[in-house]
């Protein structure tokens, strides 16, 4: 027998290979999604005017550190909270809601540990002092299968004649100098508030879209507020949006990927 031919070592067959590729791209992506940046899409009007249905965009993991609760599907592989850090007034945030911190929300950050919070008439007071609030022209969005008007009231003809949703929009400044833009509907039951004082370890959040979201000013509980928030549920800060559908497009139809498409909400920061 040749000896060579012996020794030679057995051809690795191409499935072997194919698998292999495939547990090294798996690996990869845990590593990304887990500890640099993750994918969100927007499910509902609460973040409004800054963010629509139909937005995705992507979250930096790094930002305020990671827990078990800044992992995918919550795993337990990281004891407590490491390389924490905390947010800042105005920043946008993903994190899992409480009372049973198993979905993903987005908010922006109002209150930090030790800030006073309240509403009085809609308006947003911090620390004792009012915010800044200026009006500014209206929000226009069109209506299309991702958006629907809040009312029938707020609806009004746009150009050639298409539907479009009209609201009142305001700029906000927080003390910090962080600027952004919330809407104001209707007189609300939650546009006055007790004065909340946030404890250690805690946010306050808020949708930008104050008569149409389930936030800070509501109790933790599943579907109805996520009252204060630990910072320990924190999964990361809003980076960049990637993408916007208006919903309009049909898997069957190419050309509507394309027009279907809100080309300028890419490449928004935050």
């Amino acid at each position: 027998m040749n000896e060579t031919a012996a020794t030679a070592p057995k051809p690795r067959s191409e499935t072997a290979d194919f698998l292999l590729f495939l547990v090294k791209l798996a690996i990869f992506f845990f590593i990304l999604r887990s500890f640099i940046v993750s994918p969100f899409n927007i499910p509902s009007e609460s973040m409004q005017p800054r963010l629509v249905v139909g937005d995705y965009l992507l979250v930096s993991k790094w930002s305020y550190g990671y827990s078990r609760y800044s992992m995918p599907f919550n795993l337990p592989l990281i004891p407590g909270r490491i390389m924490a850090s905390q947010p800042d007034h105005g920043d946008v945030v993903v994190f899992k809601a409480p009372p049973e911190a198993n979905t993903d929300y987005i908010k922006r950050v109002i209150g930090l540990p030790g800030d006073t919070v309240q509403m009085r008439d809609g308006d947003l007071w911090l620390n004792g002092k009012q915010v800044q609030r200026e009006q500014v022209a209206d929000f226009i969005i069109p209506v299309s299968p991702n958006t629907r008007c809040y009312d029938r009231s707020f609806q009004i003809e746009g150009p050639q004649g298409s539907a479009v949703c009209s609201y009142p929009r305001f700029r906000e400044t927080l003390p910090n100098g962080k600027s952004y833009y919330i809407l104001d509907l209707i007189d609300a039951p939650r546009d006055d508030t007790e004065v909340i004082t946030v404890p250690q370890g805690h946010m306050f959040l808020m949708g930008d879209n104050r008569d149409n979201s389930l936030d800070s000013r509501f109790p933790a509980i599943d579907g109805q507020g996520i009252g204060i928030v630990p910072q320990e549920f924190l999964v990361g800060r809003a980076l960049v949006s990637i993408f916007s559908t208006d919903g309009s497009a049909s898997l069957f139809l190419p050309w509507t990927w394309f027009t279907a498409a809100r080309w300028d909400r890419i490449g928004e920061g935050f």
